[in-house]
């Protein structure tokens, strides 16, 4: 694949994702910033990266897997403090469009620990599939039953009185 060939694959992939890339990016990180950093350097390195995208797989699942991997490798800090001089919790938590959407149920999946979160994001906001899932996770998809059945619990557990069945 040439570069004008590469410009304009990425072009594609930027107005089919970019939105979704940067909503996942902003529930990995919670801080809008840090997320369309995040969504820029996952387009960078998907750009670099076209090639190895192999035939069957989805795109989708292959640039999400990217943006995850970005993003916790940003959550570790080493990327942050480099940037910023500071930790992710040392910055405040602005809302965002989505938060203020979905008010206590997205609180409540923002405050799963990341490995929860991630799935839970990708399967009822992304609409990944478990498969789709394991692959952008690089976990087997026994794992991601497992955390999604989990971080059931712990929501339920969470917003428990918060909703009822009438």
């Amino acid at each position: 694949m040439n570069d004008a060939e590469r410009a304009r694959e990425l072009e594609r992939l930027m107005r089919a994702y970019g939105s979704q890339l940067v909503r996942l990016c902003y529930v990995c990180l919670r801080d809008a910033d840090l997320a369309h950093d995040a969504a820029q350097e996952a387009f960078l390195k998907a750009w670099r990266a076209l090639d190895t995208l192999r035939a069957g797989e989805t795109e989708r699942a292959w640039l999400f897997s990217i943006a995850v991997h970005t993003c916790r490798d940003m959550r570790r800090g080493a990327w942050l403090r480099r940037r910023a001089g500071c930790s992710l919790d040392d910055l405040p938590e602005p809302a965002c469009e989505m938060e203020q959407r979905d008010g206590e149920p997205l609180r409540a999946v923002l405050s799963l620990p990341q490995k929860y979160r991630e799935a839970v994001i990708l399967h009822y906001y992304q609409g990944f599939s478990q498969e789709e899932i394991a692959r952008a996770l690089s976990v087997p998809p026994a794992t991601v039953r497992s955390r999604l059945a989990r971080a059931r619990k712990k929501l339920e557990k969470a917003l428990k009185g918060w909703y009822f069945d009438a």
